[in-house]
């Protein structure tokens, strides 16, 4: 096992060093760099990073759901909790948006003050745990050494945790603004297709720009290495757009042909939740590895 490990590992660093030498405009052929990037997602494993960090994205993601819903009315925006309701129910399969409903319900019918201290300590250990898996599997990507002592690399996935739950509120907060923008035009204007059209057209846009900024962030704060900030870059924006296709993929094959609760009974929904975020998973992990092929590190900027 060992040894079939490091040929194939020096097999996508040969393949590497290959593709470096052939990127001249003449030489830089699709077809060449992914076979490449398909080396260099088998020898680090992708595919089983992948499930390492859907295990623990759903481990995380309940109890971030119950303390950022029992945040929500201390923030004093309307219709957010509703607007997180549409905008689940537009990315993820039915059975699993419905999990997220129950769990509304739930706060809804709770006390606020006990969720809301459980949900932040929970939410601490789970969602650093996954972050930090995260972070392992980036490092794995770009091949560096860890450096960063425990109590920093925890400290940097609970900022990071904590970046992503800020940066998901905020855009939810543009689209409600853009929704009452939308209403105070038609107001004046009166309601046509082509209005429709530009604010359903300006909410995707934020949701995009929102995840190309969270991509950006975790693929520079991630990995124990120096590299670039980059807010638009080949390897997020590819992760952007698998990760759209996979959810819109995923969720019509789950509404017309997936029959999972004949298989699963009960457990259906979170066993669609978890293959979703193992789709995702790889769609950023793949991300990373594209910028690790096209924008590589330099030796000797590890942190």
């Amino acid at each position: 096992m060992g040894d079939h490990y490091i040929s194939s590992k020096d097999a996508a660093k040969s393949g590497e060093r290959k593709f470096a030498r052939m990127r001249t405009p003449h030489h830089r052929r699709w077809k060449d760099f992914l076979k490449v990037l398909q080396r260099k997602i088998r020898s680090d494993h992708v595919l089983d990073g992948a499930a390492v960090l859907a295990f623990f994205f759903l481990l995380a993601v309940f109890p971030a759901a119950i303390f950022v819903l029992s945040l929500l009315p201390y923030l004093s925006i309307p219709h957010l909790q509703q607007a997180i309701l549409d905008l689940l129910h537009q990315i993820l399969p039915q059975q699993s948006a419905n999990l997220f409903e129950g769990t509304i319900r739930y706060v809804d019918s709770g006390g606020k003050g006990g969720l809301l201290t459980f949900g932040l300590l929970f939410t601490l250990w789970s969602g650093s745990a996954g972050v930090s898996a995260l972070m392992d599997q980036l490092n794995a990507i770009r091949e560096v050494a860890v450096r960063r002592p425990f109590w920093k690399a925890r400290g940097i996935a609970i900022l990071l945790m904590m970046f992503f739950a800020l940066l998901m509120i905020c855009a939810l907060t543009l689209v409600i603004f853009g929704g009452v923008v939308q209403s105070w035009v038609a107001s004046i204007i009166g309601w046509s297709q082509p209005l429709l059209v530009f604010f359903a057209t300006l909410r995707w846009i934020i949701i995009a720009a929102a995840l190309l900024l969270a991509l950006a962030v975790a693929y520079r704060v991630g990995p124990d290495v120096k590299v670039r900030f980059r807010f638009i870059s080949p390897g997020n924006v590819v992760a952007s757009i698998l990760i759209a296709l996979a959810s819109m993929g995923f969720r019509f094959y789950v509404s017309e042909f997936g029959h999972y609760s004949a298989t699963y009974g009960s457990l259906a929904a979170i066993i669609i939740l978890m293959l979703w975020m193992y789709l995702a998973g790889i769609a950023l992990l793949v991300g990373c590895e594209i910028d690790t092929l096209l924008l590589p590190h330099k030796s000797g900027q590890i942190e």
